[in-house]
């Protein structure tokens, strides 16, 4: 029987009542005292937000939608003779592979789920790897003749291939897409560099717990 003990404290009556072990409500009060189920702790996420994902998330998002978009123009109008770029098709995979993180980005600005963060570093890591090869594919292509326009014995090149212009317009585009691959790298390495950090303060929380 739960023994029942009355104070009278302050203008204010406390009554404290002793549960036994053998009481049912016993074990109810124990599940419902015990240690909170541990939680992803923001402090983390803040960290990383520090980043400010958000922003480097439209950058990503931002160039991708220009890589798509070009990769769409240069397709339609080298589809006989297409240059390095687009047979490649580094416009289209790395245009998405943005769309793709700065997404992500974005989304870890709302929420804070350190699964998210360890899922924008993973996605951000291939960013960094595949910029590196598109700027090597657009370097390649500066170097290059325009597809069509090679030095063959016996060919005769056409009248187009002797007109300067056309290959500035090409190294141009070329050299625009390195600099966007060089802003897309640094973003990349930002939000790795952060993500990274916020992980090791989580794991070493949940080792210190």
């Amino acid at each position: 029987m739960a023994a029942t003990t009355v104070t009278d404290s302050g203008g204010m009556r406390i009554i404290t009542e002793v549960i036994p072990a053998t009481d049912p409500r016993a074990a109810q009060l124990a599940s419902s005292s015990g240690p909170p189920t541990p939680a992803v702790s923001s402090f983390q996420v803040k960290g990383f937000r520090r980043a400010q994902p958000k922003a480097l998330g439209t950058i990503h998002i931002f160039t991708g939608i220009i890589h798509v978009c070009f990769g769409i123009i240069l397709t339609a109008s080298q589809y006989s003779t297409p240059s390095l770029p687009v047979a490649s098709g580094v416009l289209f995979w790395l245009g998405l592979l943005l769309l793709v993180s700065g997404s992500l980005l974005v989304e870890s600005e709302k929420r804070d789920s350190i699964l998210l963060v360890k899922t924008c570093c993973i996605v951000n890591m291939g960013v960094i790897l595949s910029t590196l090869v598109a700027t090597l594919v657009h370097t390649t292509a500066i170097t290059r003749n325009i597809p069509g326009c090679e030095n063959k014995p016996y060919y005769l090149k056409p009248d187009w291939c002797f007109d300067a212009e056309n290959k500035m317009v090409s190294n141009g585009l070329d050299s625009i897409f390195i600099i966007f691959s060089l802003l897309e790298f640094c973003a990349a390495v930002v939000a790795l560099a952060f993500g990274y950090d916020a992980i090791k303060q989580h794991d070493y929380t949940r080792m210190a717990l």
